[in-house]
């Protein structure tokens, strides 16, 4: 159904879609808590050093735009991180006043081990669904992810 369609949407479906959606945000909520056991971080350091992945330098400023932390977060964050050998606060060529951060190879790899364990659970999910159902899953996944985005946009 899209937008222009005029039937009305039950309100059952609207409280299931819901449940199912919180469900899934618990899950993946306690996900992200095994993961920081797993790997001895707390959880916003590992959702920080997760934004490096696929970067070379990162900014305070870019790092508190991508978790939705204040600045003097990030800096606590990049601080513990820094401590614990994971990342490195370089100046910016460009504007002395700009420090540029980056992964110390310690820190790349962990990144990747946590990378890795990642893809492995998803890959222990995916393998519970036949070829058929993969495919209409992710299909279906694709499209709810498109559709959240748009509907942020349209509720004010």
């Amino acid at each position: 159904m899209n937008k222009k369609d005029d039937t009305l949407i039950p309100d059952r479906d609207v409280a299931e879609f819901r449940h199912l959606m919180e469900g899934i945000f618990q899950c993946c909520r306690e996900r992200m808590q095994d993961q920081s056991e797993r790997f001895d971080l707390p959880d916003a350091q590992l959702r920080c050093l997760l934004q490096f992945n696929g970067e070379r330098y990162l900014t305070a400023k870019a790092l508190a735009y991508r978790l939705n932390v204040a600045k003097s977060r990030v800096t606590k964050l990049v601080a513990a991180l820094v401590r614990r050998g994971f990342l490195v606060s370089l100046p910016d060529p460009a504007d002395f006043r700009v420090k540029l951060l980056s992964l110390t190879s310690a820190g790349g790899r962990l990144l990747k081990d946590i990378s890795r364990f990642r893809f492995e659970m998803h890959r222990i999910v995916l393998e519970q669904f036949s070829s058929e159902q993969r495919g209409e899953l992710l299909n279906s996944l694709s499209l709810l992810s498109c559709h959240m985005k748009t509907a942020k946009d349209v509720v004010e």
